[in-house]
């Protein structure tokens, strides 16, 4: 059985330059934060970061946008951090805006391997624009296209040296479904247990998603 356990050095060594990455957390609940240390400390750059928002300047995702790490930033919201609405109005980075629930359903479909989801949110509006419009039943859909990621980040309330995961409360968010949506998925662990200390039926993310497990 392959040791996931790895120290942070290594965990950050396999987000390289250039990398798409999913980070989990919604106004840094729930996000990586120890792992975001080590990204601003290593100085990673050029990423395209997906998460549901950039945090605020001294926290979260933006922490890596103050720190010019990021090209492209594909979220839900940027209000919460003007370093963020600053750069997408210079043009000194990427700024792509999905409505939250259709980010979710376009970082599900990755996982699930779909071509995308239909969905009406955004029609007539300027989220439909350069988007493939599908009529059904008379009805007008967007097609969004799916994420993937490089590498995932995400934040682990428990886990076991397996790399089961259980997320507490609101800290769960997108972590589960971009575990199943990158490359490589590296979980901050807050607590970690032994094999079999978490109830199977308390599972939310399981084993067979997480390559590393970094504590």
């Amino acid at each position: 059985m392959k040791n996931k356990l790895v120290s942070m050095e290594e965990a950050v060594s396999h987000v390289k330059d250039g990398m798409t990455v999913f980070i989990g957390g919604f106004l840094g609940v729930g996000t990586p934060e120890k792992i975001i240390d080590a990204l601003v400390a290593k100085g990673v750059k050029d990423l395209t970061v997906i998460g549901n928002d950039t945090g605020f300047p001294d926290k979260g995702i933006g922490r890596l946008v103050v720190n010019n790490q990021v090209k492209k930033v594909i979220a839900s919201h940027i209000g919460t951090n003007p370093e963020t609405g600053r750069r997408m109005q210079t043009g000194e980075m990427e700024v792509e805006l999905a409505p939250q629930g259709t980010l979710a359903e376009r970082v599900r479909a990755g996982g699930n391997g779909l071509g995308g989801i239909l969905t009406p949110t955004g029609i007539g509006t300027i989220v439909e624009e350069g988007k493939e419009i599908i009529t059904v039943d008379g009805k007008k859909y967007i097609l969004e296209k799916p994420l993937r990621a490089d590498v995932a980040l995400l934040n682990g309330s428990v886990v076991d040296e397996l790399g089961n995961v259980i997320y507490a409360k609101t800290t769960k968010n997108f972590n589960p479904m971009m575990a199943t949506a990158a490359d490589t998925v590296i979980v901050f662990a807050e607590k970690l247990v032994k094999v079999g200390e978490i109830d199977p039926d308390h599972v939310m993310t399981s084993r067979i998603f997480v390559d590393y497990i970094v504590k």
